[in-house]
């Protein structure tokens, strides 16, 4: 169902818009600039409601429509999503990322410190007199 009104929403959108740009704005006509549009019609300066602009309000209506349903079968709770059949799978523990240098950092040359072999004595600093 869903999917047959959004079909059908989108066929709607697509008349509504080639509708509107094929109509002529009510003052397109020269004569009608300077009142002599249809002074003396019947159906007064404005003119009949042409079969275009009858197409105009079908279209909206049923777009409005389309639209209304569309959002309320959205909201509905339980409403079925591609994602709902997945299981949930727990995230990948990661190590901590190591401090960057800055860019502009000189390299270091410097070589880590290391313990002294066991079973040696470190010597004695000399004494002041």
């Amino acid at each position: 169902m869903t999917i047959f009104l959004t079909i059908l929403h989108i066929i709607v959108s697509i008349a509504l818009i080639v509708i509107v740009l094929l109509q002529s704005g009510k003052g397109a006509e020269m004569g009608a600039s300077f009142g002599a549009s249809g002074s003396q019609s019947v159906f007064g300066a404005g003119g009949g409601t042409t079969f275009l602009s009858k197409m105009t309000t079908g279209a909206a209506v049923i777009f409005m429509l389309t639209s209304l349903t569309l959002a309320y079968r959205a909201s509905m709770p339980g409403s079925s999503s591609i994602m709902s059949s997945q299981k949930s799978v727990a995230p990948a523990t990661q190590k901590p990322a190591e401090p960057q240098k800055p860019m502009n950092a000189a390299p270091t040359t410097s070589t880590p410190q290391q313990a002294p072999p066991t079973g040696t004595v470190p010597a004695k600093a000399p004494e002041k007199k």
